[in-house]
């Protein structure tokens, strides 16, 4: 049986989350980081990338006959094929709220970072600031959620992977995590010191290092 492939790219947000939940999974997996670079980004694209996805992005999983993309897609066929540990809350009403979560990481929260990315050379002009003050509002509403728990859905899972990847994208363009979310922070040292968080995100902290881009304070840890 051939082993499943992951093709992402070496600051795909999308392709780290599931790269992190397979590791978490201890499924056995090849992994293809497909050519990166600030200038040409992801052009030419990879042919399995083109062929899988008609949005033309990574992350995208082959296992066999079978072929999916969509971070959030990816994660249920993972806890299918192997349920233990799960990473999705066993009742019901857990399990809709932390998929909301996950959801509400990538649709709410990582909008306001798609904009920063734009305006990088204007982060203190008004469009930024909005972006900014959106994006750290968010936070603060995760870091009350953290109050009385460990993890964002009480049991650690996909929740915690999705904005772990999306706030650190956030740091990077100018949207930190500030000292009013104690929670959050304390929150982010539990993720980082995960061995599958360190081994993905360290190496996407490598790469940062190497091009060379400044890398999040937290995450040299990491590396």
């Amino acid at each position: 049986m051939t082993r499943p492939v992951l093709y992402s790219g070496p600051l795909s947000m999308f392709g780290a989350k599931v790269q992190i939940a397979a590791l978490e999974k201890g499924l056995d997996f090849n992994v293809v980081m497909v050519p990166f670079d600030f200038q040409r980004l992801y052009t030419p694209k990879h042919p399995e990338v083109l062929r899988v996805n008609p949005k033309q992005q990574v992350p995208v999983l082959v296992d066999g006959d079978l072929a999916l993309f969509d971070s959030t897609q990816i994660f249920e066929y993972l806890e299918d094929l192997q349920p233990q540990p799960p990473l999705w809350p066993a009742e019901v009403r857990g399990r809709a709220r932390a998929r909301q979560l996950e959801h509400q990481s990538d649709e709410v929260y990582f909008p306001h970072v798609i904009k920063l990315m734009g305006l990088q050379s204007q982060l203190q002009e008004p469009p930024a600031q909005a972006a900014i003050a959106a994006a750290q509002d968010f936070c603060r509403r995760m870091d009350a959620l953290l109050r009385d728990r460990e993890w964002l859905a009480g049991s650690y899972g996909y929740a915690d992977i999705a904005f772990y990847m999306a706030a650190l994208f956030g740091e990077r363009q100018g949207a930190p995590l500030t000292p009013d979310m104690p929670n959050l922070l304390a929150w982010r040292d539990r993720m980082t010191a995960r061995p599958a968080v360190a081994q993905v995100a360290g190496a996407m902290a490598r790469y940062l290092a190497s091009v060379p881009r400044p890398v999040p304070g937290f995450l040299r840890r990491a590396m």
